[in-house]
């Protein structure tokens, strides 16, 4: 009887070391790091990890892979790569984006494009596309059902009017202590909004302000993204910069040398209802 209870003993341990095992493949750490490392990425993406450090803002924002997230305009997908397979099959993923307007413009193409990649791979196979307007009411995803939404360097886009109406939405789409997060180019306190509202860059306390005037409360910030190089004062705005490069060989070296912008990293909670 007791060769028995000690073998039992045994099987006990080995399962729990199993489930440990399990546990450790599935935590966020090592789910990003497959995502990130994976052969659906392309070498290109790959390359611009350095700038867009995704391991280290995605942690800041407390990803897990069973948290339900939605990405707002994931444009080319750069963040999509990385979200879908380190939430597949124990997390959920929304991606919103702007409608197919039937015409031949920048939404549809847009649209279609998205729809052509989230089809390209089975990695993608769990995500689904909601619609997205930034000037209109949307539903990003299921209204309290969201853990995480995220934007990336999109505010610029959308203009304040756009920005206020997305962050209702987001806050709309969040659970009750739901994150918000923003990575988005950084103006400099020493440049007036006034003047340089198209270079591409915000200013922190706009953002801030906006966010704020949605329900939001400013949970933390971080440096991650920071880049000390990049003045912000450029002649084709942000888009001087990599990866756009929009002055071609013009002055290439100088701006490869600074590198992709300085970005501001801002992580917002819908605080539970008084």
């Amino acid at each position: 009887m007791k060769k028995i209870t000690v073998l039992a003993g045994l099987a006990l341990t080995v399962l729990s070391l199993s489930a440990a095992s399990f546990a450790n493949t599935n935590s966020a750490d090592e789910r990003l790091n497959q995502a990130i490392s994976g052969e659906h990425r392309s070498h290109a993406h790959k390359a611009r990890d350095q700038y867009r450090h995704p391991k280290e803002t995605l942690m800041f924002f407390g990803f897990r892979p069973d948290m339900t997230v939605v990405e707002i305009t994931p444009g080319g997908g750069w963040y999509t790569e990385i979200l879908a397979p380190a939430l597949k099959g124990t997390g959920k993923l929304y991606l919103a984006q702007y409608p197919d307007t039937g015409k031949d413009d920048y939404y549809s193409k847009s649209r279609k494009s998205l729809e052509k990649k989230v089809a390209s791979n089975p990695v993608y196979s769990e995500v689904i596309i909601t619609d997205f307007s930034p000037k209109k009411t949307s539903e990003l995803a299921p209204a309290n059902s969201a853990d995480l939404v995220l934007t990336f360097r999109n505010l610029h886009n959308w203009g304040e009017a756009g920005i206020e109406q997305v962050f209702k939405d987001a806050f709309n789409a969040l659970k009750q202590g739901g994150v918000l997060g923003v990575v988005e180019h950084r103006m400099p306190n020493s440049q007036k909004w006034e003047d340089n509202q198209r270079s591409g860059y915000m200013p922190t306390n706009m953002v801030i302000r906006l966010a704020e005037k949605a329900g939001f409360t400013l949970a933390d910030s971080s440096e991650v993204n920071a880049n000390a190089k990049d003045s912000a004062d450029h002649p084709k705005g942000v888009w001087t910069l990599p990866p756009v490069l929009r002055l071609g060989e013009q002055d290439k070296a100088k701006y490869l040398a600074i590198g992709e912008s300085d970005r501001m990293t801002l992580k917002f909670v819908k605080p539970a209802a008084k």
